[in-house]
């Protein structure tokens, strides 16, 4: 991992990109979990990596939607994406990370990498409740358990259901296709998403740092 990123007006140039989103994240995750919101949200203009040793769930399901926000510079951008969603899920040794360009000479980037749940102790594992993350790119080995393929995406009844903010939105077709099971394992998990919502994420052992360049990415 490269040098961390120390003062001056090299930090103030990332706290202007970063901080605020890092802030508008947090207190979603808050409002989410008290129920204040709905999981719909403009996106930043800014997709981030999760990277994980297993990530086992409990009703599963998964169909596309569009996830609709900006750019860095404030430019409305539209992702299509596949929602996967869990009732519940645990999580080995997750790894998040996101890249913020920066544009100075000798700072060209900075990665923030978020780390949480043992790989070993069950009771250190990274879980959620109603969990949905947008995907835009997937790398894993899958096991599905009473899996059913080509459900109609408003009839799902295994897995979370399109949430009805999406409907409202046109950002998810009921009629479109889907997917759903009783469960799925996942191993060597690598994701690159431009959202994740859950009622509840409980992230033991969580560990931030930031670090100059990208090399500190999850994969």
């Amino acid at each position: 991992m490269e040098s961390q990123v120390r003062g001056g007006t090299r930090w103030k140039r990332f706290a202007v990109v970063m901080v605020p989103s890092v802030a508008a994240t947090a207190c979603i995750g808050v409002a989410l979990a008290q129920g204040a919101l709905a999981a719909s949200f403009s996106v930043s203009g800014q997709s981030f990596k999760v990277s994980a040793e297993s990530l086992n769930g409990q009703h599963f399901s998964q169909y596309g939607a569009i996830d609709s926000g900006y750019s860095l510079t404030g430019d409305k951008q539209a992702h299509p994406v596949a929602v996967s969603a869990f009732e519940t899920a645990t999580i080995k040794k997750m790894c998040q990370s996101v890249v913020t360009p920066i544009g100075l000479p000798g700072l060209d980037a900075v990665t923030l990498r978020l780390e949480a749940g043992d790989s070993s102790d069950e009771k250190k594992q990274v879980s959620a409740e109603k969990l949905y993350i947008d995907v835009e790119d997937l790398g894993a080995n899958a096991v599905f358990h009473g899996i059913d393929i080509g459900v109609a995406a408003g009839s799902i009844s295994k897995g979370p259901a399109v949430k009805s903010a999406e409907i409202a939105q046109k950002q998810a077709n009921p009629y479109g296709f889907a997917q759903q099971a009783d469960s799925a394992e996942l191993t060597n998990v690598k994701q690159t998403a431009w959202a994740t919502t859950a009622g509840t994420f409980t992230l033991p052992g969580l560990h931030m740092s930031l670090s100059t360049g990208t090399k500190a990415e999850c994969y």
